[in-house]
């Protein structure tokens, strides 16, 4: 059993999730890769037990985390029946499903059967009782919004999960998903947008519609799956996100385009004396809208590099018009 740092919630500050009474930490953990079947466990087991000893106290996983699909709820629920145990109230615990998760026609999207059945398996996975937050990981065009919001109620009621969140929906769509929680007494409590410098579709009405909604805003994808690193300042490295056979980003993700903006990028972060990830990390944390970030790592090293971002400055006005032009 992992004996925490004592001193972890002294190093750390937290948010309240929009009008809600839950508070996150500005940066979560995000398992979406590494912490999978292919991945080193014991990588991942370091890197969970750093980041809960650092203050982190969110930790955000899917069904389909892996690969393969579901081992990163496996391999979560080892370290936590394993390290974490006795630390569970003191911890967010966040899943989702959406994207497919198994063959046939109720295995992806929003069906009141995918999405419950999905739930279990989760819990099943993890060894839990119930999740903190449970959404709905992308909308459905098939299936009436009611459906898969009565799902997400059936999920609050029965106590598998503790409030309500959705992922990847429109400001409309969020309008519409917030009000039929609501008007169920559903708590729901936070969308998850990706954004990142090279992604600001958010700012185009949703971050907007969140803050006047008062829920909260955890973005994924905040160093745009790597980009935003030192990683790619010269080349591809063999062992990064780009170069894995079953990663998101591809090679040709870094265009000679994307290389011009990361550099610069790069010098802007440089004269703050921050690196390109902690850049990327304090300007999406910028944002009054936004939460929490969550980050995803490698190694424990990376991890901490990403947390020295809570030790800066805030950006300057000065700095944010030099981040602009850079990136238009």
């Amino acid at each position: 059993m992992h004996a925490p740092a004592p001193d972890r919630y002294e190093r750390m500050t937290y948010r309240h999730c929009g009008r809600s009474g839950l508070q996150l930490p500005p940066l979560s953990l995000g398992l979406w890769h590494n912490f999978g079947g292919v991945d080193p466990f014991d990588v991942g087991r370091a890197m969970v037990l750093r980041a809960f000893d650092r203050g982190i106290t969110h930790f955000d996983l899917a069904n389909n985390y892996g690969p393969e699909p579901g081992t990163a709820e496996s391999n979560f629920g080892r370290i936590l029946r394993d390290d974490l145990a006795a630390y569970r109230d003191e911890m967010v615990i966040s899943t989702k499903a959406g994207y497919r998760m198994w063959p046939g026609p109720y295995g992806e999207w929003g069906s009141r059967k995918y999405l419950l059945a999905s739930l279990d398996q989760s819990l099943q996975r993890m060894g839990l009782e119930y999740v903190d937050i449970f959404y709905h990981h992308r909308p459905d065009p098939d299936t009436p919004l009611e459906e898969s919001m009565l799902a997400l109620e059936q999920a609050v009621r029965q106590g598998k999960a503790l409030y309500a969140g959705i992922s990847n929906y429109g400001p409309d769509q969020t309008r519409d998903a917030v009000a039929m929680l609501r008007e169920l007494s559903v708590p729901i409590v936070v969308h998850q947008p990706r954004y990142s410098m090279f992604e600001r579709s958010p700012e185009q009405g949703l971050l907007g519609t969140i803050e006047e909604l008062g829920i909260g805003c955890v973005v994924f994808s905040p160093l745009a799956q790597g980009l935003l690193t030192s990683r790619y300042l010269r080349d591809i490295p063999a062992d990064s996100r780009a170069a894995k056979p079953h990663g998101a980003l591809g090679a040709d993700s870094v265009t000679m385009q994307r290389r011009a903006q990361i550099l610069a990028l790069n010098d802007i972060a440089r004269a703050r004396g921050q690196s390109l990830a902690q850049l990327a990390i304090a300007w999406v944390l910028r944002h009054a809208a936004v939460t929490s970030a969550i980050i995803g790592a490698s190694r424990v090293s990376q991890l901490d590099e990403n947390l020295g971002v809570l030790d800066a400055p805030p950006l300057t006005a000065d700095e944010l018009r030099a981040i602009d032009r850079v990136l238009e």
